[in-house]
């Protein structure tokens, strides 16, 4: 049961460690490409960049979730 656990832990651990490296990236990329049409947007159009905002956080959502059980799948087919 021990080493069960240890294996789970350890996954986690990674799991944290590339999700918190991809939500980083994730936010310089944006702030990179995005940062200046956002500002002026929030500025000029509101409510509209409220609806954009919440698009880029759903599409953060679903995109990291999706890389990050890839990469654990490719990490635990090595491992396992």
């Amino acid at each position: 049961m021990k080493k069960e656990t240890a294996k789970t832990l350890r996954a986690f651990a990674i799991e944290l460690v590339v999700y918190a490296a991809l939500v980083v990236g994730y936010f310089f990329l944006v702030l990179h490409f995005l940062g200046e049409g956002l500002h002026q947007l929030e500025v000029r159009h509101r409510y509209t960049y409220a609806g954009v905002a919440l698009l880029l956080i759903i599409g953060q959502a679903v995109i990291l979730q999706n890389v990050t059980t890839l990469l654990l799948r490719l990490i635990r087919g090595r491992a396992g």
